[in-house]
């Protein structure tokens, strides 16, 4: 069949063969605690009470025409109001864009931003970067990063990398895995990029930052979100955000993210969202307006939220560490934020019953599958090395006491390789 070169070279989905391997299990029946997929079981997690309300109400209200290109007035005013309540950040409405979950930002902001050919720097392991860079045509640069480092990059793994990039895609909270930068990594990461950009002449276009923010709201114990704007206010002309309801609120089927920058950039991005169309319902969004201004609401689920979120992850790293302790060959990184939990599963070269030698970290995930009953994501899914044996755990559609059971069932396991 004739496709285009895109479609030709577009990569597939590790996280989909995982998920094929999966269906085709539980077609026999078995049960499969599937930690792969970043979501929400809506039943353990669900969306608050107000918000489900107040969708209804807007539907009964008839609020189901064509919403503004940019996003209803009155959700753009009050995200303005939640972003200085959380961050101290001051943007105005014409500097936040509202539209179908976060996807269609981060695309929209490459595509504002990137031109073919043009260099891209992000870190391995994160979520989705190539695609992007393959969708643009764009020259992708993978800076591996390190678990002592709690696989964020930092300022020094960077420089090398910056001179003449267009764009700098950041995320912290991470995904794939739920740690976070420290103040002072992102200030270092900061001076670099002002550096990087005093070097340019006025006629070359400046190195500008994607900062994906999506779990800024979900952070653990005495770990602290930062931005890069609210620590190098310089820099604000540089950075356009990625944010929204989807991951705070367990909303990811409501489909309403934010993002926020410069204004002419995000012009620019409400005429890429409008042709592509993808906006989020207008019944949504004057739901999530209304939603998002009711301070206390909001705080209340949110501590809510993050405490069952914490205890399904604690419950995760805890049972890992146990088997760390008993002199299995795991580990596991304190969770920080997000709904992720980063593990170590560093089996390769053994050998299963079956007679098979676990040559990477694929092959110790689908053993995994098949022995265990338990599906986490290698991160190669996410650019990392295939040798490279640390894996995603998602937390979002596990119980406590499913989660519980894992830990026998993977003990169980890795007892039987040789």
């Amino acid at each position: 069949m004739h496709v285009s070169n895109l479609a030709q070279n577009l990569h597939g989905s590790e996280i989909i063969k995982i998920a094929g391997e999966i269906n085709e299990l539980k077609k026999k029946g078995e049960q499969i605690a599937n930690l792969t997929i970043g979501d929400f079981d809506a039943e353990i997690f669900p969306i608050p009470d107000e918000l489900k309300d107040l969708i209804i109400k807007a539907y009964e209200a008839h609020q189901t025409n064509y919403p503004p290109a940019d996003g209803v007035l009155e959700l753009r005013e009050t995200v303005s109001k939640f972003l200085k309540l959380s961050f101290d950040l001051d943007y105005d409405t014409n500097e936040i864009i509202i539209s179908g979950g976060s996807r269609p930002l981060i695309y929209a902001i490459f595509m504002a931003l990137v031109n073919e050919g043009d260099k891209v720097v992000f870190p391995a392991p994160s979520w989705n970067n190539n695609h992007y860079c393959d969708l643009l045509r764009a020259e992708q640069v993978i800076v591996q990063t390190k678990p002592e480092n709690n696989f964020m990059p930092t300022a020094d793994e960077l420089r090398p990398y910056v001179k003449g990039a267009a764009l700098l895609s950041l995320c912290s909270p991470l995904n794939p895995t739920g740690t976070m930068f420290s103040k002072e990594d992102l200030e270092e990461i900061c001076d670099l990029v002002i550096e990087e950009n005093q070097s340019r002449s006025k006629s070359e276009k400046p190195l500008y930052i994607l900062y994906d923010q999506i779990y800024s709201q979900l952070t653990f114990g005495d770990h602290k979100h930062f931005n890069p704007v609210s620590l190098r206010p310089e820099l604000r002309d540089y950075v356009v955000f990625v944010d929204g309801g989807s991951k705070c609120f367990a909303a990811t089927g409501v489909r309403v993210g934010w993002g926020f920058g410069p204004a002419p950039i995000i012009n620019y991005m409400k005429a890429i969202i409008g042709h592509m169309g993808a906006w989020s319902p207008k019944p949504e969004q004057v739901a999530m307006a209304q939603y998002l201004g009711s301070d206390e609401a909001v705080a209340s689920y949110l501590v809510t939220f993050r405490e069952k979120i914490q205890k399904s992850l604690n419950t995760l790293y805890q049972g890992f560490i146990r088997l760390k302790e008993k002199g299995f060959t795991v580990d596991a990184i304190a969770p920080m934020g997000a709904i992720y939990l980063t593990l170590k599963v560093d089996y390769t070269g053994k050998t299963t019953p079956a007679g098979q030698v676990l040559q990477t970290s694929a092959d110790i995930n689908f053993y995994l599958i098949k022995e265990a009953q338990v599906a986490l994501v290698p991160f190669s899914a996410f650019g990392t090395d295939d040798k490279v044996n640390w894996f995603r755990a998602s937390l979002g559609a596990s119980t406590v006491e499913e989660i519980e059971a894992m830990i026998p069932r993977i003990e169980a396991a890795l007892s039987r390789l040789k």
